[in-house]
């Protein structure tokens, strides 16, 4: 079985977060993104991330600056946690 199972799951897929405007849509990119957990550094559970392309993963990184208002960004990553739960439940990885 592979180390991070769901890490690997999320590569080549659709992004689940698709920020209006900031997403690239090009599943070649996509990775699985944490939530951020409070501390540099810190990167939630995998069970608790989304997948998401590389657009989308620098701005919930926050390695790029975006016009979003958190309280719109955190709407985003729940629904799009939401989504890929239910993709990793359909296919048993959950």
């Amino acid at each position: 079985m592979a180390k991070h199972p769901l890490r690997e799951a999320a590569r080549g897929r659709p992004c689940t977060i698709q920020i209006p405007g900031v997403c690239n849509h090009n599943p070649e990119t996509s990775v699985l993104c944490h939530l951020p957990s409070g501390g540099m550094g810190m990167k939630s559970d995998d069970r608790h991330a989304a997948i998401g392309c590389s657009s989308c993963h620098d701005i919930v990184d926050g390695r790029v600056r975006t016009t979003y208002h958190w309280s719109e960004m955190e709407d985003y990553l729940v629904h799009a946690v939401i989504r890929t739960q239910k993709i990793w439940i359909k296919e048993g990885l959950m």
